[in-house]
């Protein structure tokens, strides 16, 4: 290509751009009020954001709380002698009830019992002293020192026989109260003192439960407080009683230890089982709730969002009781509003929104 022919084409193209920069400002206002047919989007505005809600209607709601909990024996004991010896029998069977005061074992006190034989033996001959001076003193025979020694030498010998009797009670092991043996650690013949275990003694009727709730709820729980409870493996749910409460607070923890009380009239529960606890704490007939991931929590408090004429409009409400599901709402909603329950981070004041499912209050 020759050199006029370049030139001549640079000068056009100059030509050409310098006409279309003229002529721009009138096109302009003709380019942005006729969008291209092909984007319906422009034509109409912002799009509605399709979202979720729910009419408030007046429902019931009651507050729950979870803990967990052992059962622990109504009674439970380490069996053991108050005196040292050799035992010489044993009464009890391994795994069965016993009654409160029933022999158990016994170690040998055949020392003792001759004690007491000799000190009964002696008791009949200063009896029957004392029986001859009150005689006397009544007539007047003896002065009343001479009988009052006699007295004192019965007082003596009664109390003798009063503490050997106590030490032949030491030799014997009985049920401090009604429950069922354990496995036994020894046999007769055994040697053992009062720090030697002879079993177990276990009170399964009733049984206690021990639990433990925040301290928010310390002035909610009192005596008689129902308690239900369910155990691993057991179909069935168990309902027990509070019956004492800890005066003190943990510290550690910010919990307050509760004690509940359950018959086991079958004994068929026992002790140091998990138990899983539910407790109701409080209860609404008519409620404004609102499920949970309706609220948006903020800074300066909690805020939801409800339909109004085709738009999102923002609410900021006040919240009370909870459940796993559902917010007790005390203020900024009433029955009747739309709560908008999906893509609540989404919206905006103001956005158009369509409604395109109503779910159940």
């Amino acid at each position: 290509m020759s050199k006029g022919k370049r030139k001549q084409i640079i000068i056009y193209i100059i030509v050409a751009a310098v006409l279309l920069i003229a002529a721009y400002p009138k096109v302009r206002p003709m380019l942005q009020s006729s969008p291209p047919a092909g984007n319906p989007a422009q034509q109409r505005g912002p799009q509605a954001l399709n979202v979720q809600a729910v009419v408030l209607e007046p429902q019931q709601l009651t507050e729950m709380i979870n803990s967990t909990g052992t059962l622990i024996s109504d009674e439970e004991t380490d069996l053991a002698f108050e005196a040292s010896g050799r035992i010489t029998d044993i009464y009890f069977t391994e795994g069965l009830h016993v009654r409160k005061g029933d022999l158990m074992a016994k170690v040998n006190d055949r020392h003792l019992q001759a004690q007491l034989q000799r000190l009964k033996a002696q008791k009949q001959l200063v009896e029957d002293r004392e029986f001859r001076q009150r005689s006397l003193l009544e007539r007047e025979a003896i002065s009343q020192e001479a009988y009052d020694q006699a007295v004192t030498e019965l007082q003596v010998i009664e109390a003798d026989i009063a503490l050997v009797e106590a030490r032949i009670a030491e030799t014997e092991l009985r049920a401090p109260f009604d429950g069922i043996v354990g496995l036994r650690y020894l046999s007769e013949g055994a040697y053992v003192s009062p720090n030697t275990k002879i079993a177990r003694l276990v009170k399964n009727r009733p049984l206690k439960l021990e639990f433990s709730v925040p301290e928010r709820y310390s002035g909610q729980i009192g005596k008689g407080f129902p308690v239900n409870f369910r155990i691993d493996g057991v179909q069935n749910s168990f309902t027990a009683t509070v019956y004492a409460i800890e005066p003190k607070i943990e510290v550690g923890t910010r919990t307050i230890v509760v004690r509940a009380l359950y018959p086991n009239e079958n004994e068929e529960l026992r002790p140091g089982r998990f138990a899983g606890i539910t407790l109701q704490m409080s209860h609404t007939d008519s409620a404004v709730a609102i499920p949970t991931e309706a609220v948006i929590p903020q800074m300066e408090g909690e805020r939801v969002f409800v339909y109004r004429s085709g738009r999102a409009e923002t609410v900021n409400v006040t919240t009370g009781l909870r459940t796993e599901s559902h917010i007790e709402i005390t203020g900024g909603l009433q029955f009747g509003d739309t709560l908008l329950t999906s893509g609540v981070m989404q919206l905006r004041p103001g956005m158009p929104v369509d409604v395109y499912q109503f779910n159940e209050n």
